[in-house]
Protein backbone atom coordinates (compact mmCIF):
# COMPACT_ATOMS: atom_id res chain seq x y z
CA UNK A 1 0.00 0.00 0.00
CA UNK A 2 1.08 3.39 -0.70
CA UNK A 3 2.09 5.79 1.54
CA UNK A 4 -0.27 9.06 1.26
CA UNK A 5 -0.89 12.32 1.65
CA UNK A 6 -3.80 13.88 3.76
CA UNK A 7 -5.42 17.07 2.95
CA UNK A 8 -8.13 18.55 5.41
CA UNK A 9 -10.18 21.13 3.87
CA UNK A 10 -8.69 19.98 0.22
CA UNK A 11 -11.82 21.17 -1.71
CA UNK A 12 -11.40 24.83 0.31
CA UNK A 13 -9.21 27.94 -1.28
CA UNK A 14 -6.08 27.37 -0.07
CA UNK A 15 -6.88 23.17 -0.29
CA UNK A 16 -7.46 22.53 -3.42
CA UNK A 17 -4.66 24.48 -5.25
CA UNK A 18 -2.38 22.33 -2.41
CA UNK A 19 -3.35 19.39 -3.53
CA UNK A 20 -2.99 20.11 -6.94
CA UNK A 21 0.45 20.76 -6.23
CA UNK A 22 0.76 17.84 -4.45
CA UNK A 23 -0.21 15.62 -6.97
CA UNK A 24 2.11 17.74 -9.92
CA UNK A 25 5.18 16.89 -7.44
CA UNK A 26 3.94 13.13 -7.37
CA UNK A 27 2.13 12.98 -3.69
CA UNK A 28 -0.53 10.45 -3.64
CA UNK A 29 -3.46 12.74 -2.05
CA UNK A 30 -6.52 11.89 0.03
CA UNK A 31 -8.76 14.55 0.71
CA UNK A 32 -10.70 15.23 3.80
CA UNK A 33 -13.74 17.92 3.32
CA UNK A 34 -17.11 18.42 4.95
CA UNK A 35 -18.48 20.26 2.15
CA UNK A 36 -19.29 22.77 4.71
CA UNK A 37 -17.54 25.86 2.80
CA UNK A 38 -16.73 23.99 -0.22
CA UNK A 39 -18.34 21.80 -3.32
CA UNK A 40 -17.47 18.23 -4.79
CA UNK A 41 -17.19 20.68 -8.06
CA UNK A 42 -14.22 21.31 -6.80
CA UNK A 43 -12.94 17.69 -6.76
CA UNK A 44 -13.82 17.67 -10.78
CA UNK A 45 -11.44 20.60 -11.17
CA UNK A 46 -8.95 19.05 -9.79
CA UNK A 47 -9.12 16.22 -11.74
CA UNK A 48 -9.35 18.44 -14.77
CA UNK A 49 -6.23 20.11 -14.23
CA UNK A 50 -3.74 16.77 -13.01
CA UNK A 51 -5.83 14.16 -14.46
CA UNK A 52 -5.77 12.51 -11.32
CA UNK A 53 -8.56 11.62 -9.21
CA UNK A 54 -7.36 12.29 -5.78
CA UNK A 55 -9.13 10.20 -3.13
CA UNK A 56 -11.86 11.75 -1.13
CA UNK A 57 -13.56 11.37 1.70
CA UNK A 58 -16.51 12.96 3.34
CA UNK A 59 -16.02 13.63 7.03
CA UNK A 60 -16.80 16.10 10.01
CA UNK A 61 -13.48 16.06 11.66
CA UNK A 62 -15.17 17.23 14.96
CA UNK A 63 -16.72 13.75 14.87
CA UNK A 64 -14.06 11.62 16.92
CA UNK A 65 -15.28 8.19 16.05
CA UNK A 66 -15.08 9.05 12.31
CA UNK A 67 -11.27 10.12 12.46
CA UNK A 68 -10.67 6.99 14.19
CA UNK A 69 -11.74 5.25 11.47
CA UNK A 70 -10.66 7.24 8.76
CA UNK A 71 -7.06 6.21 10.03
CA UNK A 72 -8.19 2.92 10.55
CA UNK A 73 -8.89 2.98 6.87
CA UNK A 74 -5.51 5.07 5.57
CA UNK A 75 -2.84 3.40 7.76
CA UNK A 76 -0.10 4.33 5.20
CA UNK A 77 -0.75 8.21 5.90
CA UNK A 78 2.88 9.82 6.53
CA UNK A 79 1.80 13.41 6.40
CA UNK A 80 -0.98 15.49 7.11
CA UNK A 81 -1.73 19.35 6.16
CA UNK A 82 -4.27 20.19 8.21
CA UNK A 83 -6.83 23.41 6.47
CA UNK A 84 -9.73 22.66 7.74
CA UNK A 85 -11.12 25.24 9.73
CA UNK A 86 -13.66 28.39 10.02
CA UNK A 87 -11.76 31.06 9.20
CA UNK A 88 -13.64 34.19 8.89
CA UNK A 89 -12.73 37.06 11.46
CA UNK A 90 -16.10 38.81 11.85
CA UNK A 91 -17.86 35.51 11.77
CA UNK A 92 -16.00 34.53 14.96
CA UNK A 93 -16.52 37.52 16.92
CA UNK A 94 -20.42 36.72 16.61
CA UNK A 95 -20.21 33.13 17.03
CA UNK A 96 -17.13 32.12 19.09
CA UNK A 97 -17.88 29.00 20.36
CA UNK A 98 -18.74 27.54 17.45
CA UNK A 99 -14.65 28.76 16.05
CA UNK A 100 -13.80 27.10 19.22
CA UNK A 101 -15.53 23.77 18.75
CA UNK A 102 -14.84 23.64 14.78
CA UNK A 103 -11.54 24.96 14.84
CA UNK A 104 -9.75 22.92 18.25
CA UNK A 105 -11.63 19.75 18.59
CA UNK A 106 -10.28 18.83 14.84
CA UNK A 107 -6.64 19.51 15.22
CA UNK A 108 -6.87 17.36 18.64
CA UNK A 109 -8.75 14.79 17.06
CA UNK A 110 -6.13 14.34 14.08
CA UNK A 111 -2.82 14.92 16.65
CA UNK A 112 -4.50 11.96 19.10
CA UNK A 113 -3.98 9.75 15.44
CA UNK A 114 -1.13 11.13 14.83
CA UNK A 115 0.88 10.06 18.40
CA UNK A 116 0.03 6.82 17.71
CA UNK A 117 2.52 6.41 15.12
CA UNK A 118 5.63 5.72 14.38
CA UNK A 119 6.07 8.50 12.07
CA UNK A 120 4.07 11.79 11.32
CA UNK A 121 4.79 15.17 9.42
CA UNK A 122 2.26 17.56 10.32
CA UNK A 123 1.18 20.74 8.25
CA UNK A 124 -0.56 23.81 10.28
CA UNK A 125 -2.56 26.60 8.32
CA UNK A 126 -1.82 29.01 11.05
CA UNK A 127 -2.14 33.25 10.25
CA UNK A 128 -0.85 36.19 10.70
CA UNK A 129 -4.11 37.04 12.87
CA UNK A 130 -1.46 35.00 15.85
CA UNK A 131 0.16 38.47 16.10
CA UNK A 132 -2.28 40.98 16.42
CA UNK A 133 -1.31 44.22 16.13
CA UNK A 134 2.32 43.89 15.69
CA UNK A 135 4.78 46.43 17.34
CA UNK A 136 6.80 47.10 14.09
CA UNK A 137 6.45 46.01 10.08
CA UNK A 138 7.17 44.02 8.44
CA UNK A 139 6.38 40.84 10.75
CA UNK A 140 8.86 38.52 12.20
CA UNK A 141 8.90 35.08 13.79
CA UNK A 142 10.28 36.25 16.40
CA UNK A 143 7.47 39.28 16.89
CA UNK A 144 5.29 38.57 20.10
CA UNK A 145 2.21 36.79 19.78
CA UNK A 146 0.00 39.29 20.88
CA UNK A 147 -3.36 38.65 22.76
CA UNK A 148 -5.56 37.78 19.70
CA UNK A 149 -7.94 40.43 18.18
CA UNK A 150 -10.90 37.86 17.52
CA UNK A 151 -11.72 34.22 18.50
CA UNK A 152 -10.60 32.91 14.77
CA UNK A 153 -7.08 34.68 15.79
CA UNK A 154 -7.34 33.03 19.12
CA UNK A 155 -7.78 29.49 17.81
CA UNK A 156 -5.18 29.88 15.32
CA UNK A 157 -2.67 30.75 18.57
CA UNK A 158 -4.26 27.74 20.79
CA UNK A 159 -3.99 25.74 17.37
CA UNK A 160 -0.22 26.56 17.64
CA UNK A 161 0.33 25.74 21.50
CA UNK A 162 -1.60 22.93 20.81
CA UNK A 163 1.32 21.45 18.01
CA UNK A 164 3.76 22.53 20.39
CA UNK A 165 2.72 20.67 23.47
CA UNK A 166 2.17 17.35 21.31
CA UNK A 167 5.35 17.51 19.53
CA UNK A 168 7.29 17.65 22.87
CA UNK A 169 5.67 15.21 24.06
CA UNK A 170 5.81 12.68 21.30
CA UNK A 171 9.08 13.10 19.50
CA UNK A 172 7.80 11.32 16.34
CA UNK A 173 5.55 14.34 15.36
CA UNK A 174 7.33 16.56 12.96
CA UNK A 175 5.26 19.72 12.29
CA UNK A 176 5.11 23.49 10.94
CA UNK A 177 3.07 25.70 11.04
CA UNK A 178 2.79 28.35 8.33
CA UNK A 179 1.39 31.87 9.11
CA UNK A 180 0.25 33.06 6.35
CA UNK A 181 -0.72 36.28 5.77
CA UNK A 182 -3.89 36.99 2.79
CA UNK A 183 -4.21 34.75 -0.03
CA UNK A 184 -5.68 35.52 -3.07
CA UNK A 185 -5.86 34.78 -6.85
CA UNK A 186 -6.84 31.38 -8.37
CA UNK A 187 -5.12 28.85 -10.66
CA UNK A 188 -4.37 29.79 -13.67
CA UNK A 189 -6.32 27.44 -15.59
CA UNK A 190 -9.32 28.88 -14.31
CA UNK A 191 -10.30 25.53 -13.10
CA UNK A 192 -10.19 25.95 -9.54
CA UNK A 193 -10.54 28.83 -7.19
CA UNK A 194 -12.14 31.01 -4.23
CA UNK A 195 -15.67 30.30 -4.33
CA UNK A 196 -17.15 31.73 -1.53
CA UNK A 197 -20.56 30.46 0.05
CA UNK A 198 -23.21 33.16 0.67
CA UNK A 199 -21.56 36.60 1.44
CA UNK A 200 -17.79 36.71 1.12
CA UNK A 201 -16.09 37.56 4.07
CA UNK A 202 -12.48 38.47 2.10
CA UNK A 203 -11.32 41.89 0.40
CA UNK A 204 -10.78 39.79 -2.83
CA UNK A 205 -13.81 37.80 -3.56
CA UNK A 206 -15.79 40.45 -2.65
CA UNK A 207 -14.48 42.80 -5.14
CA UNK A 208 -14.64 40.22 -8.30
CA UNK A 209 -18.35 39.68 -7.10
CA UNK A 210 -18.56 43.45 -6.87
CA UNK A 211 -17.30 43.57 -10.46
CA UNK A 212 -19.80 40.98 -11.85
CA UNK A 213 -22.40 42.06 -10.49
CA UNK A 214 -23.41 39.64 -7.87
CA UNK A 215 -23.01 42.36 -5.26
CA UNK A 216 -24.11 46.03 -5.58
CA UNK A 217 -21.35 47.60 -4.08
CA UNK A 218 -18.01 47.16 -2.07
CA UNK A 219 -17.83 48.17 1.42
CA UNK A 220 -14.24 49.35 2.13
CA UNK A 221 -13.88 49.34 6.43
CA UNK A 222 -12.45 52.45 7.50
CA UNK A 223 -10.34 55.25 6.13
CA UNK A 224 -9.16 56.62 8.88
CA UNK A 225 -6.55 54.09 9.97
CA UNK A 226 -2.85 55.54 10.36
CA UNK A 227 -1.83 54.33 6.47
CA UNK A 228 -0.91 55.91 3.21
CA UNK A 229 -4.42 56.35 2.54
CA UNK A 230 -6.25 55.50 5.65
CA UNK A 231 -7.62 52.16 4.86
CA UNK A 232 -6.15 48.78 6.49
CA UNK A 233 -2.70 47.42 4.83
CA UNK A 234 -2.16 43.88 4.26
CA UNK A 235 0.26 41.50 2.38
CA UNK A 236 -2.02 39.63 0.03
CA UNK A 237 0.17 36.29 -1.48
CA UNK A 238 -0.74 34.52 -4.70
CA UNK A 239 -2.37 30.90 -3.46
CA UNK A 240 0.15 29.36 -5.95
CA UNK A 241 2.81 30.40 -4.47
CA UNK A 242 1.41 29.54 -1.40
CA UNK A 243 0.47 26.04 -2.39
CA UNK A 244 3.93 25.73 -3.74
CA UNK A 245 5.44 26.55 0.10
CA UNK A 246 3.10 24.07 1.34
CA UNK A 247 4.56 21.61 -0.48
CA UNK A 248 8.48 22.64 0.17
CA UNK A 249 7.53 22.47 3.96
CA UNK A 250 6.32 19.05 3.55
CA UNK A 251 9.14 18.17 1.97
CA UNK A 252 11.45 19.46 4.60
CA UNK A 253 9.75 17.36 6.93
CA UNK A 254 9.89 14.08 5.21
CA UNK A 255 13.79 14.65 4.39
CA UNK A 256 14.04 15.58 7.88
CA UNK A 257 15.63 18.72 6.56
CA UNK A 258 14.70 20.92 9.67
CA UNK A 259 16.83 20.97 13.13
CA UNK A 260 14.12 20.45 15.69
CA UNK A 261 10.55 19.20 15.17
CA UNK A 262 8.60 22.15 15.46
CA UNK A 263 9.19 25.16 13.68
CA UNK A 264 6.54 28.25 12.38
CA UNK A 265 7.07 30.36 8.95
CA UNK A 266 5.64 33.22 7.59
CA UNK A 267 4.06 33.31 4.01
CA UNK A 268 3.60 36.64 2.75
CA UNK A 269 5.05 38.55 -0.12
CA UNK A 270 6.94 41.15 2.11
CA UNK A 271 5.21 43.98 1.15
CA UNK A 272 1.79 45.30 2.42
CA UNK A 273 -1.21 46.87 0.22
CA UNK A 274 -4.00 48.58 1.18
CA UNK A 275 -7.71 48.54 0.50
CA UNK A 276 -7.53 51.21 -1.96
CA UNK A 277 -4.19 49.94 -3.51
CA UNK A 278 -6.18 46.82 -4.08
CA UNK A 279 -9.03 48.24 -5.92
CA UNK A 280 -6.70 50.23 -8.24
CA UNK A 281 -5.16 47.40 -9.07
CA UNK A 282 -8.21 45.33 -9.77
CA UNK A 283 -9.59 47.93 -11.90
CA UNK A 284 -6.60 47.96 -14.21
CA UNK A 285 -5.94 44.45 -14.73
CA UNK A 286 -9.85 43.62 -15.65
CA UNK A 287 -10.77 47.52 -17.25
CA UNK A 288 -13.57 47.64 -14.87
CA UNK A 289 -14.63 50.63 -12.33
CA UNK A 290 -15.59 49.23 -8.59
CA UNK A 291 -18.17 50.98 -7.16
CA UNK A 292 -17.50 51.34 -3.49
CA UNK A 293 -18.24 53.17 -0.52
CA UNK A 294 -16.40 53.94 2.62
CA UNK A 295 -18.46 52.68 5.83
CA UNK A 296 -17.35 52.26 9.66
CA UNK A 297 -14.59 50.26 10.59
CA UNK A 298 -14.87 46.37 10.93
CA UNK A 299 -14.69 45.21 14.52
CA UNK A 300 -11.51 42.83 15.02
CA UNK A 301 -9.83 44.59 12.13
CA UNK A 302 -6.28 45.63 12.80
CA UNK A 303 -3.94 48.76 11.00
CA UNK A 304 -1.56 47.28 8.95
CA UNK A 305 0.57 43.65 8.80
CA UNK A 306 2.84 42.21 6.31
CA UNK A 307 5.13 39.63 6.72
CA UNK A 308 9.09 39.45 6.80
CA UNK A 309 9.55 36.53 4.82
CA UNK A 310 13.58 35.73 5.50
CA UNK A 311 13.62 32.95 7.47
CA UNK A 312 10.98 31.13 4.80
CA UNK A 313 13.56 32.12 2.07
CA UNK A 314 16.62 30.99 3.49
CA UNK A 315 15.80 27.74 5.26
CA UNK A 316 13.28 26.61 2.92
CA UNK A 317 14.06 28.40 -0.61
CA UNK A 318 10.90 29.43 -1.17
CA UNK A 319 9.88 32.88 -1.99
CA UNK A 320 6.86 34.42 -3.52
CA UNK A 321 6.56 34.94 -7.21
CA UNK A 322 3.45 36.58 -8.57
CA UNK A 323 2.63 40.26 -8.59
CA UNK A 324 -0.35 41.55 -6.81
CA UNK A 325 -1.88 42.80 -10.28
CA UNK A 326 -0.79 38.68 -11.72
CA UNK A 327 -2.89 37.59 -8.14
CA UNK A 328 -6.11 40.03 -9.38
CA UNK A 329 -5.78 39.07 -12.86
CA UNK A 330 -5.84 34.85 -11.83
CA UNK A 331 -8.81 35.81 -9.28
CA UNK A 332 -10.81 38.24 -12.33
CA UNK A 333 -10.17 35.24 -14.72
CA UNK A 334 -12.00 32.59 -12.29
CA UNK A 335 -14.54 34.99 -11.23
CA UNK A 336 -15.57 34.98 -14.81
CA UNK A 337 -15.70 31.21 -15.36
CA UNK A 338 -18.16 31.03 -12.47
CA UNK A 339 -20.43 33.28 -13.70
CA UNK A 340 -20.16 31.48 -17.33
CA UNK A 341 -20.76 28.02 -15.51
CA UNK A 342 -23.92 29.83 -13.70
CA UNK A 343 -25.02 31.26 -16.83
CA UNK A 344 -24.82 27.91 -18.91
CA UNK A 345 -26.99 26.20 -15.81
Amino acid sequence: MKSKILVTGGLGFIGSHTVVALQEQGFDVVIIDNLSNSSLDVLAGIMKITQISPEFENIDLRDKEAVVNFFEKYPKIIGVIHFAASKAVGESVENPLLYYENNLTSLIYLLKELSQKDEANFIFSSSCTVYGQADTLPISENAPVKKAESPYGNTKQIGEEIIQDSCKVYPQISAISLRYFNPIGAHPSGEIGELPIGTPQNLVPFITQTAIGKREQLSVFGNDYPTIDGTCVRDYIHVMDLARAHVIALKSLLEDKLEKNYDVFNLGTGKGNSVLEVIESFERVSGKKLSYKIVDRREGDITAAYADTHKANSELNWKAEHSLDEALKSAWEWEKRVAQIEKEE
